[in-house]
């Protein structure tokens, strides 16, 4: 393996434009399903997708500080390594991959879970069209926040950084095509592969599925710790945040939930309460998807017991 070309991000620097039009050509496709399915429509606005590019370009130079702030830091992390995987073996791969996956699992779920983390995550959230541009709406400050330092044991163990985020953005690729309403659901892939129809349910605002699917190429770390929801016919997917993004600013766009996070962390009473607004989910204290499920959930739960009461009181009536 030729560790200079992994190195060097040119072949990753091609990828945006790429996906642009790849975004184009979904386009085309979505106006011909939106003429033979008028029902379907559009699902497409040009604003967002023109503010989802000025988000993507910014990002990238973000990207550029990111890699000069966590690139010593990795570069340290392997000084430090266990023992060295050899790259010119398949095996090597493969352990890789599912190191990635497993760690992207829980770093995508601490992008929803942990406020601080989702301050930089709500950005690709924002969109309301779900289609392929979607894909390219990425936060500013994922990497400044952290987020990056994630796989950092994997340098530790012996993989090389190069290796990693390389492997890394092959998983990020991989994604791109998950962002569309053109694909069903695909059969007995489903219960493997994160697929369009699971990250549907990821990108909807729905109570029903809100804070799951966060694999990346697969879906079986959600299905073992508890997170997976399978798209429903019964429940149109919504897109967007909870609190819907009405602007197509890309500096709004990505800052505004740190301006609200900042707003509370001001007005907190305490040091204690500033903690648990930057650590616990997003809505706390009394609006998480905890709270909004059992929430929800209570008034039925009384329902039931309510009628259960009465048929129990009128079965005794008549004994």
């Amino acid at each position: 393996m030729n560790l200079e070309l992994l190195q060097n991000p040119l072949w990753m620097s091609y990828a945006l434009p790429v996906l642009v039009l790849l975004a184009g050509l979904e386009l085309l496709l979505l106006r011909r399903r939106a003429r033979r399915q008028p029902e379907a429509g559009l699902n497409y606005d040009w604003r967002e997708t023109a503010a989802s590019l000025a988000v993507a370009l910014g990002q990238r130079l973000s990207g550029m500080l990111t890699a000069l702030l966590i690139g010593p830091v990795y570069a340290a992390a392997w000084t430090l390594r266990l023992w060295e995987a050899p790259l010119d073996q398949v095996w090597t791969w493969a352990l890789l991959f599912v190191g990635v996956e497993f760690i992207y699992y829980w770093q995508h779920r601490a992008g929803h879970e942990v406020r601080w983390f989702w301050a930089s995550h709500s950005v690709h959230h924002s969109v309301t069209h779900y289609n392929l541009s979607a894909a390219y709406r990425l936060g500013w400050t994922a990497g400044l926040s952290g987020q990056a330092l994630f796989y950092l044991p994997l340098a530790v163990l012996g993989f090389h950084p190069a290796a990693i985020f390389a492997m890394l953005g092959l998983n990020l690729l991989y994604q791109f095509g998950l962002h569309t309403t053109l694909v069903p659901k695909l059969g007995v892939l489903e219960a493997v592969l994160n697929t369009p129809s699971h990250h549907r349910v990821h990108h909807a605002s729905n109570l029903e599925y809100l804070d799951a699917n966060y694999g990346g190429v697969l879906i079986v770390f959600d299905r073992w710790f508890g997170t997976w929801r399978p798209e429903r016919d019964d429940v149109v997917p919504v897109y967007g945040l909870v609190t819907p993004l009405r602007s197509h600013n890309p500096l709004v766009i990505a800052l505004r939930e740190w301006a609200w996070l900042l707003r509370d962390v001001l007005q907190a009473q305490g040091w204690r309460q500033r903690l648990h607004y930057l650590v616990k989910p997003p809505g706390w204290p009394g609006a998480t998807t905890r709270d909004l499920r059992q929430q929800t959930a209570a008034p039925a739960q009384q329902a039931t017991h309510s009628v259960a009461t009465l048929s129990l009181t009128t079965t005794r009536s008549f004994s």
